[in-house]
């Protein structure tokens, strides 16, 4: 809280979340200065390829202030250029911020902090044949969702809890009601939204029946036969097992919403929902799912992915879509042999989302969760990505 920390020394310039990302989306270098503890840091921190970060705790920064050290502690930041400041909140940030601004060094605070970061959502509308199609992303952890908008109706396709009044505010500026809200599987990373969106829009809640078999009962279990209406556009489920039993795309057009299947560097992990000891028999699975079930679309089919990860690079357009033929040449799952892909995306498992198994306990509906509590939960990488290739 804002009166555990010292008041800055002077007023430091401020920097938004949504300005920071449009720094990175455009390539600027960005040196920033994280200020919470090693351990905070080391779990979950902003990432990029044009990020130089330095870690240094803000007692550091109180101590500097009073034994006169701080330009010392300024030799320490790498990189060269304006210092950003991050902590959790913006609070601790901002004291080190004005203690850099009052020894004449260009810094400014990330108001907020990670925190704020965390609140940044983004869309971006995908080229669609067949509807209107946005597709929303959360950096701080790659997370990807998707609204169809077709003739006053719409469907969103893996909502975020954290963010359903953004959902119905865009809904209603395209004159738009939401009638669906779908969960492509049951997620390990984060709060689905489907059924706050259920209660607040009157949405029809909708998982796969396979997915509703986990012991999901206040959703429509949807057969995999079962195409669905948003207004003059139909989405037609596409079942995609592997990354959990359930785990279900929709085209829509020309438009694969893949959900955990398959992303655009990399392959969905298998061993969320049974454990290491199931992983095997998913990833036989998620196998046959790239080179059997996938096999029925063309190369032409755009892949809009469930996640992304720090090194995926967006299309020409801004939004993180392939052609599933580049993904069939570029992804070496869809030409391996199946047992060598089983070893491939099963030997080097890279470590689970946070508070995973609870995440997945309030998705099924067996736990419950206020606001604050959901929201801290999710926070982090969702490692929902196998391991081999980047984690997304």
């Amino acid at each position: 809280m804002a009166e555990d920390y010292p008041d800055p020394p002077t007023d430091p310039p401020s920097l938004s979340a949504a300005t920071l990302q449009a720094k990175l989306d455009a390539g600027e270098s960005v040196r920033l200065l994280d200020v919470r503890d090693r351990g905070e840091y080391e779990e979950w921190r902003l990432r990029g390829e044009s990020v130089t970060a330095t870690q240094l705790p803000f007692t550091k920064f109180l101590q500097a202030k009073v034994t006169g050290e701080v330009d010392s502690l300024v030799a320490e930041v790498a990189g060269t250029g304006p210092i950003t400041v991050i902590c959790g909140r913006g609070e601790a940030s901002a004291f080190v911020a004005g203690l850099l601004t009052e020894h004449g060094v260009e810094a400014q605070n990330l108001s907020d902090g990670m925190e704020g970061w965390a609140r940044l959502y983004e869309a971006r509308e995908i080229s669609c044949d067949a509807a209107t199609v946005l597709q929303y992303r959360r950096p701080s952890s790659g997370c990807l969702g998707y609204m169809i908008i077709s003739d006053g109706s719409a469907a969103v396709v893996d909502p975020l809890r954290a963010f359903t009044d953004r959902y119905s505010a865009d809904a209603a500026d395209r004159d738009a009601s939401i009638t669906h809200a779908i969960d492509t599987h049951v997620h390990a990373d984060h709060i689905s939204g489907v059924r706050r969106l259920a209660v607040e829009t009157g949405a029809e809640p909708i998982l796969s029946e396979r997915a509703v078999a986990r012991g999901v009962d206040d959703v429509t279990a949807l057969a995999a036969d079962e195409t669905l209406r948003v207004g003059s556009a139909t989405l037609e489920p596409r079942p995609l097992p592997g990354h959990t039993t359930g785990m279900t795309g929709f085209t829509v057009g020309d438009v694969l919403l893949a959900g955990d299947s398959v992303f655009l560097d990399s392959v969905a992990r298998p061993d969320l929902e049974a454990g290491a000891d199931g992983a095997r028999d998913l990833a036989r699975d998620l196998h046959r799912t790239l080179t059997d079930r996938l096999a029925a679309l063309p190369d032409e089919t755009l892949v809009a992915p469930g996640h992304y990860s720090e090194s995926t690079v967006p299309s020409d357009d801004g939004t993180f879509t392939a052609p599933l033929g580049g993904l069939r040449d570029q992804l070496p799952g869809f030409t391996m042999d199946r047992e060598a892909f089983v070893e491939y995306v099963c030997d080097d498992i890279p470590p689970r989302p946070a508070n995973f198994e609870r995440v997945i306990a309030i998705n099924l509906g067996t736990e419950t969760a206020d606001d604050d509590t959901a929201f801290e939960l999710e926070l982090g990488p969702n490692n929902c990505a196998a391991a081999p290739t980047d984690t997304v």
